[in-house]
């Protein structure tokens, strides 16, 4: 196939789709779907706990681990070595697995019952966690280095900042920086509201959060200064960055809205967003390619679209969905979109043509 040329005979690129390769499906509800760092295994866990390590290429389960049986897994992050797996659970633990055994090689008692998050420390020598109002960290050998607990209420999200220095904490009231190596929080952005999900901007500049009252909020982490953007139907729990952290896409109703972060000295405040109309029912899930233009959403009662919004508010392409979305995570390479659903399927879709996630500047092939 030929691209299509304008009339000064340029090439165009062909409009991206979405091409499905495997399906496969767990005991229930995908609760945590994240592809490993080399991209040739996927992660997915079921709600009630147990956690299958597919092959990527072709959906075939490698293994399933046990994960937190009985009550359930909360979520699962990669090591950067592409073979070991964190875990949380209900249970009060935090896992660690290796994913070429299926063995478990570390349970870390976080302190509580319920651990919400756990995240690697992008050189994956530290482990964080969020259980209750407290932040553990544990060196990679599970040696317990700080229990950070000041916190006004449960910790909802933590997330490192992208050059891996500070730790943000989401909870009632605002975020708190921490950093390894010091017992005191370095700062505090304050709002008085419930906090659920946090995002750095790739750059490291800005934290945006979605709020429990409908609203975005945003940071500028180095002044300090916050910015806030309502309006929204429901409750914010998608946040996406552009790989650029000029475009934030967020959920909080049927309409993804894309905010231009660089739209004036003041950033988004008083800008209106690009709209993204083709869902039917709350949005679930938003994510943005690692290097790419397209943004995928996913949604409660329909499918997945994907669009590039730098480009236009049409979408781009659509595949209907087994029941409502609940994850979404692109490949390392960006060739591939991994799907959870709320029945428990996984689906791999390849996003076709290929040229898709060409670099600006080099000649589009088709």
């Amino acid at each position: 196939m030929s691209g299509l040329r304008n009339t000064r005979g340029r090439r165009v690129p062909a409009q991206p789709d979405l091409r499905p390769i495997w399906q496969a499906t767990l005991a229930d509800h995908v609760i945590a779907l994240r592809w490993s760092p080399t991209g040739q295994t996927l992660a997915a866990a079921a709600i009630s706990g147990p956690i299958s390590i597919l092959d990527s290429a072709s959906g075939t389960v490698q293994h399933v681990l046990p994960g937190h049986p009985g009550l359930g897994t909360t979520a699962l992050d990669w090591h950067p070595d592409g073979i070991r797996l964190a875990s949380s659970g209900q249970d009060g633990q935090v896992r660690v697995w290796d994913t070429t055994s299926g063995q478990e090689q570390q349970a870390l008692a976080a302190g509580t019952a319920w651990v919400e998050r756990v995240v690697w420390h992008p050189a994956g020598d530290v482990l964080a966690a969020a259980a209750g109002r407290t932040v553990r960290l544990w060196a990679a050998d599970g040696t317990l280095h700080h229990t950070w607990d000041a916190h006004a209420s449960t910790v909802a999200d933590i997330a490192w900042e992208p050059n891996g220095i500070r730790l943000a904490a989401a909870a009632y009231g605002g975020v708190t920086l921490w950093q390894p190596g010091q017992a005191e929080p370095l700062r505090r952005y304050q709002w008085q509201g419930s906090t659920l999900v946090l995002a750095w901007s790739p750059d490291g500049s800005l934290i945006a959060t979605g709020d429990q009252d409908s609203t975005v909020h945003f940071w500028y982490v180095a002044s300090g200064k916050d910015l806030q953007m309502w309006g929204y139907e429901t409750k914010v729990l998608e946040l996406a960055w552009h790989h650029r952290s000029r475009y934030l896409a967020t959920g909080g109703g049927s309409i993804p809205c894309v905010w231009d972060c660089q739209a004036s000295a003041n950033g988004p405040e008083g800008s209106r967003p690009v709209q993204l109309t083709a869902h039917s029912a709350p949005v679930t899930a938003l994510a943005y390619q690692h290097q790419g233009n397209l943004l995928a959403s996913g949604g409660q009662a329909d499918g997945v679209a994907l669009w590039e919004p730098q480009r236009t508010n049409r979408r781009a392409a659509w595949v209907d969905g087994t029941s409502a979305v609940t994850r979404l995570d692109w490949s390392p390479d960006d060739t591939r979109l991994a799907v959870g659903y709320d029945d428990g399927t996984v689906a791999v879709y390849a996003v076709t043509p290929e040229v898709a996630r060409v670099p600006r500047g080099r000649p589009q092939r088709t």
